[in-house]
């Protein structure tokens, strides 16, 4: 996803802080709780964009939301202030998301979805894992897994754009396809 060109700068700006002050990881894991949190909870990114709400409430969500504290994080502190002072409070999820893409770029860290039409055994998802391991030796994976029955069987896998479909689903659909090109 495109977070866009201001959020892409704050986040540039903050891990090159971060990194300077040898704190990149640390913001790398608090940003992707935070990330984690938007997405559990839509209303969060409504209560950014709420000029009612104080800048004081809303930091110190943020700061719950990224499970950590203003005594912990002295640069979220000084970040968020930055965001209020200039209007940008609004745009902290797409900030977030800006940044754990430029960490994950600058650490070959890869983000890979797997969608399997059942829950995988986990002798399958180790094997699926080293598979993948061995076609990208130099980088770290982060996994995540998740079952969509609509897949009928098989399954998906997504490492940043590029995607393999091995799913019952998608092989009934290029059958049609061919059936119906032979016409």
């Amino acid at each position: 996803m495109d977070q866009g060109l201001i959020p892409r700068r704050y986040a540039k700006a903050l891990y090159m802080v971060a990194a300077e002050n040898k704190t990149d990881s640390l913001m790398y894991s608090r940003l992707n709780t935070l990330a984690e949190a938007f997405a559990a909870e839509p209303q969060l990114g409504k209560t950014m964009a709420n000029p009612f709400i104080s800048a004081a409430d809303k930091s110190a969500l943020l700061f719950t939301a990224a499970h950590t504290s203003a005594a912990d994080a002295p640069e979220l502190v000084r970040f968020f202030a930055l965001l209020e002072e200039n209007g940008r409070m609004a745009m902290v999820r797409d900030i977030a998301l800006a940044y754990l893409g430029i960490y994950r770029r600058e650490h070959r860290i890869f983000k890979v979805d797997v969608v399997s039409a059942a829950p995988m055994q986990p002798q399958t998802r180790e094997r699926l894992e080293s598979l993948i391991a061995a076609q990208i030796p130099d980088g770290t994976m982060e996994y995540s897994f998740s079952v969509d029955p609509g897949l009928l069987g098989g399954f998906t896998v997504s490492i940043d754009n590029q995607r393999l479909d091995a799913s019952v689903k998608n092989e009934l659909k290029q059958l049609r396809l061919k059936l119906l090109s032979n016409k």
